[in-house]
């Protein structure tokens, strides 16, 4: 027989933002919650990944702005480790395309930072039921993002690639940030070239600019 006061079982949830205190901010508001446990939490994309080598997890709260590897490619990699892993992008980036790129990597929420804290509780639990959990001023901006922009043709890799070639990185700096071939980065340059027709850097830093996809953090 179960006691009517027992105990909910707990939702095991992974921080990784590059901020302290961020993460604990977001430790202390989650652990508020009875049927919530934050089992760990990261600075990086590495630690965040090397973990999910060996542990489970019910959701993962994730910034997109994580140094090394980057918040997409983190994403995929937790995907691949662990696949019923539910994953909330909960980031500073606000514009449609962004949100929609996390979306096709895998995202099962997005929240941006200016939300309040309990839409952040409630996007945890609703993830981990399967749901998707939008900011509700990202609801009307997504379906608006559509159309004919150059950098909807491109996966979340090469997304991430075009982003980084638009500030003026050279292929080995990318490569060196993304723990790339020098070779491999350079053929992802050349299909991003041949899908959006911008064939120079500065096409794709006006292109990035138009569409606001530069944050200068990159």
């Amino acid at each position: 027989m179960i006691a009517s006061d027992a105990v909910p079982v707990r939702l095991r949830v992974v921080l990784a933002d590059d901020h302290a205190v961020v993460r604990t901010g977001y430790r202390r508001l989650l652990e508020l919650e009875e049927d919530m446990a934050v089992v760990a939490d990261f600075s990086d994309s590495d630690s965040t990944c090397q973990w999910f080598s060996g542990n489970e997890a019910d959701v993962l709260v994730l910034d997109l702005s994580m140094p090394g590897r980057g918040g997409l490619e983190t994403l995929a990699r937790v995907k691949a480790r662990q696949s019923g892993l539910k994953v909330l992008i909960f980031s500073m980036h606000d514009n449609p395309a962004m949100v929609a790129q996390a979306l096709r990597a895998g995202a099962d929420g997005y929240l941006t930072k200016s939300s309040e804290p309990d839409a952040l509780i409630d996007a945890v639990r609703r993830v981990a039921r399967g749901e998707r959990a939008l900011s509700a001023d990202l609801i009307d901006a997504l379906a608006g993002e559509g159309g004919r922009a150059a950098h909807l043709t491109l996966s979340p890799r090469e997304f991430e690639i075009f982003r980084l070639l638009a500030t003026g990185r050279s292929v080995d700096e990318i490569a060196s940030r993304l723990f790339l071939s020098a070779k491999t980065v350079a053929n992802y340059q050349t299909g991003i070239r041949q899908k959006t027709g911008l064939a120079t850097t500065l096409d794709m830093y006006r292109h990035a600019e138009a569409h606001k996809l530069l944050d200068g953090s990159e």
